[in-house]
């Protein structure tokens, strides 16, 4: 099993030494979150805690995830960048087909693309996006980027989004990844019909090995068990050795971790401090490989 860092709410000036130190420990990826801005008031929940409230607040720092990933890429040489997850709903599929296409230009194609549609009603009007049918329009909106990624001249005519004969150039070397955020059926239905894999927030064990099995039905559903499928979790309950056991018993590929939040610091901690707690982290999980238990 594979471990990505999470740089979630970290100051922007420390991303690229969080990187570099990543890739030193032997972590596979870098996980980017996405918040486009903090409305004072919400309109709808927030879908991934109890209470719906948000644990963050307008002070906290974020970097649009594909300027992020270019700027630590720049630092790094190996290590892997994904978005977990780019609200994809609020946005325009040519604009981010220019933008991924550049991110994974110029990182050596070491960009996975993790998407989701977005919780946030304000986020599409006040991007002038309707908030309704938008998950009819993200499926249009992954096919549209998907095609002008794979390069040479290309149109589409569908029911959100038309556009005649066009080309965008360096079209990324191999195909970049797709990974389907979110908890929901029709969220899972779409990672299982177009995903290369799976995205979870904050989720507990049993929920996981849950949704790992409903995955699984989906996929034979559409016809696509032959086919590699990343799953891509934050577990909540599982730590340690015998957790992240459990966690690749269970199906997971990659256990996304923010290593100083175990050393009880905080997101805004020292950034010296933070690289102590991903050698240690490294020396404890990665150094010596988390095996499927007997």
């Amino acid at each position: 099993m594979k471990f990505s860092l999470g740089i979630a709410m970290s100051p922007l000036e420390q991303l690229p030494e969080l990187a570099k130190t990543a890739e030193e420990c032997g972590f596979s990826g870098i996980a980017l979150p996405d918040s486009l801005f903090y409305m004072q008031e919400q309109a709808a929940k927030y879908p991934y805690t109890p209470d719906g409230s948000r644990f963050w607040g307008p002070e906290t720092p974020w970097v649009d995830p594909l300027i992020g990933a270019t700027a630590m890429a720049a630092a790094t040489s190996s290590i892997q960048f994904y978005t977990n997850v780019l609200k994809l709903g609020s946005r325009n599929p040519l604009l981010l087909a220019r933008q991924v296409g550049s991110v994974a230009a110029l990182s050596g194609d070491r960009f996975g693309f993790g998407v989701g549609i977005g919780w946030a009603p304000e986020e599409f009007e006040w991007c002038g996006v309707p908030y309704a049918r938008r998950g009819a329009r993200v499926d249009e909106m992954i096919e549209v980027i998907r095609l002008v990624l794979g390069g040479g001249m290309v149109e589409f005519h569908g029911e959100f989004f038309d556009f005649g004969p066009l080309q965008m150039s360096p079209a990324p070397k191999r195909p970049v990844p797709f990974y389907i955020g979110g908890h929901t059926e029709p969220a899972l239905r779409r990672a299982a019909r177009v995903g290369d894999g799976w995205c979870s927030a904050m989720m507990k064990y049993k929920d996981i090995c849950k949704t790992i099995g409903k995955l699984t039905a989906l996929r034979a559903e559409y016809g696509r068990t032959d086919q590699s499928f990343e799953i891509q979790v934050v577990c909540i309950d599982r730590f340690g050795r015998s957790g992240y056991s459990e966690l690749a018993a269970a199906g997971v590929t990659d256990t996304i971790v923010v290593p100083w939040v175990f050393d009880g610091l905080g997101f805004d901690a020292d950034l010296a401090a933070k690289q102590e707690s991903l050698h240690r982290f490294a020396e404890q999980f990665i150094a010596d490989p988390i095996g499927v238990p007997a």
